[in-house]
């Protein structure tokens, strides 16, 4: 990997969340998280609720066998149904290319400090606090003793969680406890607990119906991931006790200061090795863990992680400008709640939701091969919705639209490794349900398996379950992360990758009427009225397909010329490309979603996967291809702007693209929207898409994805860049007219910084990492500017 982008400067504006009461719901809590484990803090004052996760505690066992052998044999019949128009039993053919669900994402525990005195009926002044510039949580308050203070932060350097509790008069009287929604067993030793489990070897998905609640959950002691935590109460000498029960409890007793560190390890060793038998020594690799962390004092160990920590989030500043001080003030689920009911102005909010995107990525996405989930890293549910998995039809792919732009790449390392992974399973799916021994793909699910199988068990709805693009949509970040970087090792590393994703959709295409489609396929999770009436979703020629095979092949043939390899395969692209069926434009004016110009069952529909061209793809642009960005914008137009917490990231990043600041402004509140907690119950509640009091994003329920998009979205509407160019302000809102933002990334290996006033740049500076050349445009001028290996220009 290549050195990264870094412009470490003062950050700016207000960069801490902040409430005063504790947390009832978990929409309300704070998350912290140092890429593994990850911790979701209530703030409790009489009992005190953290819920512990690991990012590879998942159910299931290495995806090895094809649940439906030979599926492709079921394609000719399904191409003939389509050829002869016959869409409702194409429909129910197309179920027969269905293979199993993914696996879930489980929660680990929960650890709990219950205090013993009576303390809450004596609190006052009490702050719940998150400051993500440097990654610390904090809840203080008063009692009948004085100040009590406990501080929480996630260590990636010492791989441990760390809570600080101080009671500086009387000390500190409190039981701690785990437990788990998991099989476990946990003891207690001296001020130490220790608890072993275990998670199911196979799982289904909360919404299959085929087999009964109690059974979604398949437990034996001899199969599946296992983990092992340790919970360690560390006083200062000869202040207070800190004692173990038989009961696996550890009881804290006059302590002003303690300590409290929490290490967890799964057996977890890589998605093709068995966790029960080829898993890894996690009760020896937990105890060195947690045996080289005790060695240090609270102050090394948050020194520590504040450096590490800072060396990520330190590079990018954002101020949008200042909030008027009565509304700054306030409490930050408060600000949200006023900024979605009275429209409020509040600039310091909006680059807040930016950064908190950051600091999300940075604390969920640093574990080799295992990108941040549906939640990112912080689940309490066994059964979560969606199972917390990797929806690769947008979900997967939307958590990482930042991590370059936003100076992250580290942190894109896990999901490109986890590509890796997936083409070795998506060879066998290629094959086994697609009918082809040439590349890879993937469908709408995966896994920490790498499951690539199009999923549904032949019952699953097939607008979502017979997707097959995937491994198109996906591999498009190998060149993206190149493009940024310009690492010419990684990129011979993965190219294989790349062309691997680009041969399944060349072989996958079928040629109608003289033009190349797919047949069958799907727009995501969206559905078609055909004339007879019959909703569906099976069809052919889909633009969804269409474009991201496009994206796919582009990006796969710049990889080749870029490497000097496979002329051969590169004339096949162009010759491929050449006979595509075109975009077209629908009666509506709009970008044709269906191969006939059809309706959408749901004109609002959620999705709007066949703009994928315009973003997060390069190839429709209002430069290159001005009639069709006139028929996204048109198709944004009918969807309107009520959608879930995902779909609204995503459209910002498209208004942006169209260069349309007002639009883009507007969706961007709109993804700021305050939503209730979900099992919030009060006349006030208020649900649908957009953010919770806590700042994550409300799909609703919670899915992170829409936290991302809406990080990326802001510096797509203050940067865009291509291979040769970088433009700036190019969809800058009028409530940003003035600002200043140090450290983006923009293709080509270059950074950013620069301010602005009355909508002009005013002050620009740009750093190469590899050295090279790029056509700024600003102002209304263009400047080409050469630069060397790291050098800094000021260009104004």
């Amino acid at each position: 990997m290549s050195m990264l982008c870094t412009n470490a400067q003062e950050n700016t504006g207000n960069l801490v969340l902040r409430y005063d009461s504790p947390a009832e719901h978990f929409e309300e809590a704070l998350v912290i998280g140092n890429g593994t484990m990850g911790a979701t803090v209530y703030g409790g004052t009489r009992i005190e609720k953290i819920s512990l996760n690991d990012i590879t505690l998942w159910t299931g066992e290495p995806d090895k066998e094809v649940t439906t052998p030979g599926a492709y044999k079921a394609l000719p019949e399904i191409r003939a149904l389509l050829e002869k128009e016959d869409y409702r039993n194409a429909e129910k053919a197309n179920r027969k290319i269905q293979g199993h669900f993914s696996q879930t994402y489980q929660p680990l525990g929960q650890l709990t400090i219950e205090y013993g005195d009576n303390r809450s009926k004596d609190i006052s002044d009490y702050s719940r606090r998150l400051d993500i510039s440097r990654a610390v949580a904090t809840t203080q308050y008063k009692n009948r003793d004085g100040i009590h203070t406990s501080e929480y932060f996630a260590s990636a350097p010492d791989s441990v969680i760390i809570i600080r509790l101080t009671e500086p008069v009387n000390g500190i009287k409190a039981t701690l406890r785990f437990t788990s929604q998991l099989p476990y067993s946990a003891s207690a030793t001296g001020n130490e607990i220790t608890a072993e489990g275990h998670a199911a070897y196979h799982s289904y998905p909360s919404y299959y119906k085929g087999v009964p609640a109690n059974e979604k959950h398949l437990y034996d002691p001899e199969r599946g991931i296992r983990f092992r935590t340790i919970i360690k109460a560390v006083a200062a000498k000869g202040d207070g006790e800190v004692k173990s029960y038989p009961s696996g409890e550890v009881q804290i007793d006059g302590c002003r200061e303690v300590t409290v560190i929490v290490a967890n390890v799964t057996s977890f060793n890589g998605f093709d090795k068995n966790p029960a038998t080829e898993g890894r020594d996690y009760r020896k690799l937990v105890k060195k863990r947690m045996e080289r962390a005790a060695r240090k004092t609270y102050e090394e160990l948050l020194h520590t992680h504040i450096y590490d920590y800072q060396r990520f989030f330190g590079r990018v500043s954002l101020d949008l400008g200042r909030t008027a001080d009565s509304i700054a003030s306030l409490p930050t689920d408060r600000q949200l709640r006023l900024y979605t009911e009275q429209n409020q102005r509040n600039p310091e909010l909006e680059a807040l939701y930016f950064q908190y995107g950051r600091y999300l990525l940075i604390s969920c996405s640093r574990t080799e091969g295992v990108p941040a989930n549906l939640q990112g890293l912080w689940n309490e549910r066994i059964t979560p919705p969606w199972s917390c998995n990797y929806t690769s039809n947008i979900n997967l792919e939307e958590n990482y639209w930042a991590a370059e732009t936003a100076n992250l790449s580290e942190m894109h390392r896990p999901l490109l490794g986890f590509i890796s992974n997936l083409s070795k399973t998506g060879a066998v799916t290629a094959r086994e349900y697609y009918g082809t021994d040439k590349g890879w793909c993937l469908g709408h699910n995966t896994d920490i398996w790498a499951m690539t199988c199009p999923v549904g068990l032949r019952t699953g709805d097939t607008s979502w379950a017979s997707w097959n693009m995937g491994g198109a949509w996906v591999s498009t970040h190998i060149w993206e992360h190149y493009l940024f970087t310009r690492d010419l090792g990684f990129l011979k590393q993965n190219y294989p990758l790349l062309r691997g994703a680009a041969e399944f959709c060349m072989n996958w295409l079928i040629e109608k009427d003289g033009q190349f489609i797919t047949s069958p396929g799907t727009s995501p999770e969206n559905k078609y009225i055909a004339p007879d009436g019959f909703i569906g979703a099976t069809s052919y020629g889909n633009t969804s397909d269409l474009a991201m095979t496009r994206e796919c092949l582009l990006n796969a043939r710049e990889a080749a010329r870029t490497l000097a390899t496979d002329k051969d395969f590169i004339r096949n692209i162009d010759r491929t490309l050449a006979r595509m069926l075109p975009y077209r434009i629908g009666k509506k004016g709009n970008l044709q979603e269906w191969y006939h110009d059809w309706d959408d069952q749901d004109p609002q529909h959620r999705h709007q996967s066949h703009l994928f061209g315009l973003y997060p793809g390069h190839h429709i642009s209002t430069y290159a291809t001005p009639d069709l960005a006139r028929a996204c914008a048109r198709t944004l137009e009918i969807k309107g702007d009520k959608t879930t917490g995902w779909s609204t990231g995503w459209r910002v990043n498209l208004y942006a693209r169209l260069k349309d600041s007002k639009n883009a402004y507007h969706i961007y509140r709109k993804l700021l929207n305050y939503i209730s907690p979900d099992n919030y119950k009060g006349k006030d509640a208020r649900r649908g898409g957009g953010t919770y009091p806590n700042l994550l994003d409300a799909h609703s329920p919670f899915q992170i994805d829409g936290n991302f998009g809406g990080c990326a979205g802001v510096i797509e509407m203050l940067m865009q860049s291509d291979t040769n160019s970088i433009t700036l302000l190019p969809a800058l809102p009028d409530e940003w007219a003035e600002g200043k933002v140090s450290g983006i990334c923009a293709r080509g290996g270059f950074t950013v910084s620069m301010t602005w006033k009355d909508k002009a740049v005013k002050s620009l500076t740009v750093t190469s990492r590899q050295g090279g050349t790029t056509t700024l445009h600003f102002n209304g001028k263009r400047k080409t500017v050469r630069l060397k290996k790291n050098q800094t220009v000021n260009v104004m």
